[in-house]
């Protein structure tokens, strides 16, 4: 028996360089309003808390009057702020009665993406859907997130059908998390555990 342990843990040494692959793309997906990124901003406030430094992306909808009228953008790393989205938007590509901001899109969103991916330990993208995948730019900025070595911990949009959305969830390192009314106020602990694995080997 302790023969067999020792050359299974031989080969697994041998295939995965000492350990199996670790998720390092952590996908948030769920229902619209069922509390994705405020899963994703309490993951965010706990990494930072144990020390690590988060950049990137998160959007938020802006109502006025319970009436919704945008989504606004933020960038974690400098506190930037733009709009993703807002229905008196003049130009830009047309989803439902919104109309998306390219520029604050391109400037700050994607900005985000890339710096975090350059310079900090932790990239969020929120989101990865059909407003945000307009941008050619975001799409760079997505693929060099995912691409690199840092921790990337974001939001799939749940129905939205695109190439680089299949690329990144069905990359090896890459682990999609339902988000439901039923687990979603301890789900961050769950995601803090899985993503402060990675970052203490990394």
């Amino acid at each position: 028996m302790v023969i067999e342990k020792s050359l299974i843990k031989v080969i697994l040494e041998f295939w995965f360089g000492g350990s199996p692959l670790k998720k390092r793309v952590l996908l948030l997906t769920g229902s619209p309003g069922v509390g994705k990124t405020t899963v994703l901003l309490r993951v965010v406030e706990s990494l930072k808390a144990k020390g690590y430094s988060v950049g990137g992306m998160v959007s938020r909808e802006v109502r006025s009057d319970r009436t919704r009228i945008g989504f606004e953008i933020l960038d974690l790393g400098s506190g930037r702020r733009g709009w993703l989205a807002h229905v008196n938007q003049k130009v830009g590509p047309r989803l439902g009665k919104y109309r998306v901001n390219l520029e604050d899109l391109d400037n700050i969103g994607a900005n985000a993406i890339v710096s975090a991916a350059e310079n900090f330990d932790v990239v969020v993208i929120d989101e990865i859907g059909p407003m945000e995948l307009f941008s050619e730019k975001f799409r760079g900025a997505v693929r060099k997130a995912v691409e690199g070595g840092k921790l990337v911990v974001g939001v799939v949009h749940w129905k939205a059908r695109d190439r680089l959305i299949d690329e990144v969830k069905s990359r090896e390192d890459t682990e999609v998390i339902l988000v439901t009314s039923e687990n979603r106020d301890k789900l961050d602990e769950t995601i803090i555990g899985k993503a402060v694995e990675f970052l203490e080997h990394a």
